[in-house]
């Protein structure tokens, strides 16, 4: 899901405008505070719930649009869905290693890479009491791909035709091999849904319900608070809390008070670094607990290769040779991330620093030198400007922070104007082709190196000569176009073998790393704050943060 993000960039097919602006709350995470402290604001009425019982009082600001899964789309839900509901699969916590969860195992899968028999649990029944059998995980994936939602794509895409060859096992009809599929299928939104309480139709949604098989069973939802209560006869381990209590503040600061004020138990996105940088430095006198772990997404710099001068790719390089991760995480970041120097996550077994091997950080020498090659000089300096959503502080600092940097160690010969632009309309343009470069996230839909590459590089029409004309490259901004990219990403997705894909992923970074249609810059760290009471309270790359395994002492 990337919401172009600083939300998260959005999906293969292009940027929703929904998802934007949920993901821009996500931005907040990184953004850079003009003072010292927090400023000040009034926190939200202490919750009598926080501290006193068995609940858990969990504060954000992420405020879900809907709790629909066929139309949920952005982070806020999946975050609430991770605890709702339950998928055929989903992972192993603090690992990438896929388990069966309504499944009783891993699919079976034939010989053409087409056809996927799953076999599902007996003994489930959904939170209003309906029994799930396979019939109920057909009506609710083929809803998922009919009604039309925002992530229907996902699904709608890839599967041909989903049925129940018996009451307890599920076959699933490719239209083309894809070898990640199991793990899109732990998906937050292709949990089970009760079929007596939902519709299949284009468009019947159901915003502020939910009536799945999780651990959690939905009691309210409204504008600024959600009420979960634990599912009594839920099929696997009982939580070891007794529900859960979000309070859905209006601002970090508000998110930030509430913490300190003990108004919830704990806090997670979004803060911003100096926030972050205080409660940290408060651990101990403040008596709670800081958690931290790498993301799962990734910030980079898109590069238009079909605008002038990145069309060549001299310069597209030079720009790579300038960037200095390192200064831009140490004054922007408050070293709350770590550098990128790769698409694909370090959380994956396949990503490559290929960028590192390539280009390093802060090259000047080099950058000098192809630009002077390019033809640029102090008297015809490289002008470019750098496009960012004006609501992202982190953003906004920098790219500022690249043209400083740029205008004292080039001398001159490279000149950056930062751009912010409302992010609707960044996000409704970047396909058009109007930007040279943007800043810019991607959060994945499902967690596979393939979800870092084929959204954001593939081109389904075009050519090296005219770039892409359609595909995901085009929609991303970069308007790239590499026969052999889509080859290997063909191939990758085809590929069954794990190290052959391995494999195919190194040849794709190496050649993104020559090509330059992108930057990877930095990778985020993410910050949850819990009372020193709190038990098992971890983050995951995929899941976030599983509140299903959050004991409350007394």
């Amino acid at each position: 899901m990337q919401v172009l993000n600083w939300f998260h960039l959005s999906r293969k097919r292009g940027w929703f405008l929904g998802k934007y602006l949920t993901l821009l709350v996500c931005c907040c995470v990184l953004i850079i505070s003009c003072g010292g402290r927090p400023k000040t604001e009034q926190a939200a009425a202490p919750n009598t719930n926080a501290g006193g019982s068995g609940r858990l009082v969990v504060g954000t600001t992420l405020k879900p649009r809907t709790l629909d899964p066929a139309d949920a789309y952005e982070l806020a839900a999946s975050n609430v869905l991770y605890s709702l509901g339950d998928r055929l699969y989903t992972y192993k916590l603090g690992t990438d290693e896929l388990v069966p969860q309504l499944a009783t195992k891993l699919p079976e899968v034939s010989k053409d890479g087409l056809t996927y028999k799953i076999p599902v649990r007996q003994g489930v029944v959904f939170h209003d009491g309906t029994p799930f059998d396979a019939q109920a995980m057909v009506f609710s994936l083929n809803r998922f791909i009919k009604n039309g939602g925002k992530p229907s794509s996902l699904l709608a895409d890839i599967v041909q035709s989903v049925e129940a060859s018996s009451q307890y096992e599920l076959t699933l009809k490719l239209k083309r091999p894809f070898a990640p599929f199991p793990s899109l299928l732990a998906f937050s939104g292709m949990c089970a849904v009760s079929p007596k309480a939902y519709e299949i139709g284009a468009s019947k949604f159901q915003p502020t319900k939910f009536v799945g098989t999780g651990p959690y069973k939905l009691v309210s939802f409204s504008a600024n608070s959600l009420r979960l209560d634990v599912f009594d006869k839920y099929w696997g381990e009982k939580p070891p809390n007794q529900g859960l209590d979000y309070q859905i503040l209006s601002s970090s600061a508000n998110l930030f008070n509430s913490f300190r004020t003990g108004a919830v138990d704990l806090a997670y996105q979004t803060f911003e670094p100096d926030q972050i940088t205080s409660l940290k430095s408060g651990e101990k006198s403040g008596g709670w607990q800081v958690v931290e772990a790498p993301s799962n997404n990734v910030s980079y710099m898109v590069l238009n290769t079909k605008q002038k001068p990145l069309d060549k790719v001299e310069v597209r390089q030079a720009l790579a040779y300038m960037i200095d991760r390192k200064l831009l995480n140490e004054r922007v970041l408050r070293n709350q991330a770590q550098p990128a120097y790769s698409l694909i996550p370090t959380s994956f077994d396949a990503t490559k620093p290929s960028f590192e091997t390539a280009y390093g950080d802060g090259n000047i020498a080099k950058a000098k030198e192809l630009l002077t090659k390019a033809g640029f000089t102090t008297a015809n300096p490289l002008k470019l400007e750098i496009w960012f959503p004006s609501g992202s502080a982190v953003r906004q600092q920098a790219a500022s922070t690249l043209r400083e940097y740029a205008a004292q160690q080039l001398g001159g010969i490279v000149q950056l104007q930062p751009q912010p632009v409302e992010a609707t309309t960044l996000f409704a343009n970047i396909g058009k082709g109007i930007y040279q470069t943007a800043l810019v996230d991607w959060y994945p839909d499902f967690s596979d190196a393939d979800n870092f590459i084929q959204p954001l590089v593939s081109c389904s029409k075009g050519s090296e000569a005219q770039g892409c004309e359609e595909g995901a490259s085009k929609s991303q901004g970069s308007f790239y176009y590499s026969d052999r990219i889509n080859k290997l990403i063909e191939q990758e997705r085809a590929e069954q073998d794990p190290q052959k894909r391995k494999q195919i992923f190194a040849e794709i970074q190496d050649l993104l790393a020559k090509d330059v249609p992108l930057i990877p810059i930095w990778q985020p760290k993410e910050y949850a704050f819990a009372k020193k009471g709190l038990q098992q309270v971890k983050l995951d790359p995929i899941q976030q943060l599983p509140l299903w395994e959050i004991g409350k002492g007394a």
